[in-house]
Order: structure tokens, then sequence, then C-alpha cells
């Protein structure tokens, strides 16, 4: 199959997460794994690649995803949507038309042989807050320990928050600025304990939560530091996704305005009133964000510090 599809489309539509993935899938495995001794398993795609587009008939991905949803199902409901475009890609492209079967992804191999995907309802429990807050703080680096706060504390995207940049963060005005994939950025309040976490962190380069190892110098990948912090905590797997859960379900202990916690985390506005009269101002959003983060603190018995204060207080709940 032709690279010229992520090669003329990925890189330049494509945000990081989106054109790993497509990288990931496709990988051909075998090559020596960046952590460890093993080798790096073949991505899902990997059996499908070699293929001449005229071989890539509905019997051939119906046999596959017969074998590959058996071994990993949410990876193979993924690999199969994203082959299902790049087939799309193909009849809509003049060097390529009519040289894959146009229902080589069909429906009917999707409804028969691609695993449903099942609404996850992981959320952090307010019992709960104290032990994962302690277990993060303590991590050995200080950038990602802040990321993961800064997840729990904004409801924002994953990717979101890892695209931060210093130029965007405003101490001043206690703002920060996030580039959304719904309304292409929003500007939601810098609390103050969010504040104390992201001002003594290193400026190594444009990113606030940067990452020398990584190729775009940003944090790609926080799942495997999460886990630890999670093991050590004891809590069962909470997602990386779940954080965001949890900011907008915890949110409901201090009975903030639905449309206020959706503002803030870059969700559609889903009502009419929401949607053409309701475009809360940053102070208004400031009110009532400092209060969930007041009330997100207390119950993990750290005091939230004043404005302009740099330090943090443990307070020892009773």
């Amino acid at each position: 199959m032709p690279g010229q599809f992520i090669s003329r489309i990925g890189k330049k539509k494509w945000s990081v997460r989106h054109l790993k993935d497509h990288q990931v899938l496709a990988q051909r495995g075998g090559q020596d794994a960046k952590r460890g001794k093993k080798k790096i398993k073949p991505g899902p795609l990997a059996e499908l690649m070699p293929l001449k587009l005229t071989r890539l008939t509905p019997k051939k991905v119906e046999a596959w995803a017969k074998a590959e949803a058996t071994k990993r199902a949410a990876r193979t409901r993924l690999a199969f949507n994203l082959l299902r475009t790049f087939v799309n890609w193909c009849n809509s492209h003049p060097d390529y038309k009519d040289l894959a079967a146009p229902d080589a992804c069909s429906p009917r191999i999707k409804k028969e042989h691609i695993p449903k995907q099942e609404p996850r309802n992981d959320c952090l429990q307010r019992e709960q807050l104290a032990v994962w807050f302690k277990t993060v703080r303590d991590y050995k680096n200080p950038i990602i320990s802040a990321y993961l706060q800064a997840l729990l504390l904004t409801g924002a995207r994953r990717g979101e928050l890892a695209g931060l940049r210093w130029e965007d963060v405003d101490f001043k005005w206690r703002s920060l600025t996030i580039h959304d994939k719904v309304e292409g950025e929003r500007t939601i309040p810098l609390t103050p304990y969010l504040a104390t976490l992201l001002s003594p962190l290193p400026r190594q380069n444009k990113w606030v939560f940067s990452s020398p190892k990584a190729k775009s110098g940003r944090i790609e990948e926080p799942r495997r530091t999460h886990n630890i912090c999670l093991d050590k905590a004891g809590i069962d797997r909470l997602t990386i996704h779940g954080l965001r859960r949890s900011f907008g379900t915890l949110s409901e202990w201090v009975e903030c305005p639905v449309g206020v916690v959706a503002q803030i985390m870059g969700h559609k506005p889903s009502a009419i009133a929401e949607k053409h009269y309701r475009r809360r101002p940053l102070d208004l959003l400031r009110l009532w964000h400092v209060k969930i983060e007041a009330w997100i603190l207390e119950q993990a018995g750290i005091e939230q510090p004043a404005a302009g204060e740099t330090g943090l207080r443990v307070v020892k709940k009773a």
C-alpha cells in the first residue's frame, strides 16, 4: 500500500498522535524496543502492508479482521477504521482509483468481525484523591508530575495539554490558551495551585511539558508513568482520559453549572441556549474553576495557595 497516503496527507493535516497511530499500527515489527531487551511486535496492519492494492479485497480484509480481533480488539478496531479511510482515499485519488475494491472495508465486515467499543466509565473517586495526589506529586520527574495533575485540574484532553506552549501561559492575567480540536482554541483560567505547578518548570524549549528525549520535544506518552503511580496508590487502572472524565464528574460536588464545566473542558455546546447565547467571560469561569480546584485539593489534603503564593502547605485531614 502506498506511503503517499501518510506523506501527502498525514504530515500536513494530522496531529502528532494521529500520525503516530498510523505508523505504529502499520509497523512491521522485529526491531529492538527502546526499553528492555524485547522486540517490537508487528502492528495489526503489518500483514496487509506488503499487498498490492488489487489484492486488498473484502475476502482478504475479512480474514484479517477475524484473526486480529481475537488478539487485540481495540487495536483492530482502530486499524480497521484507518484502513477504511485509506481505501476511500485511494478511490478518490486518480493514481489509485479502482485498484482497491471499494467494498474492501464494508459495513458488513465491521458489523460481523470488528469488536464494538464499550463506553468507559473510569473516574477517580473522592476518597482516592489523597493517595492519587501523593503518588503523583512524589514522582521523580516534576514535569510529568505537573502534567498529570494539570490533566485532572483542567479536564483538558491529553494532546491539548501536551501541546501547551509557554507563550500560551499568562501568569499575570492568570489564563491558559489551549488549542483544541473543536473551537480551534479556548482560554481558561490559570488556577492558583496549577500556577504553582507550572511556574517552576524548566524552560527547555517552547513546550511547557517538555521532554528532551521525545522527537517532538514534549511529552508524548504519559501512560507508563501514570500506571506506575496507580500501582503505588493501589488504584485500579485509570486511563489518561479518565482524568478528564474525573474533572467533569468531581465538579458536580461544588454544584458548578454544567455549561461552565463544558466551556472549561472544551465540550461542544449541546443546547441551543448554550450554543448561541452562553459564552461566559474568563472571570466567571475563574470563579467556578477556583472553587472546583479548591474542593479537589481539600479532599486531597492540600491547601490551595493564595494568589501570588509559591509555597504549598499540606493540610492533615482529620
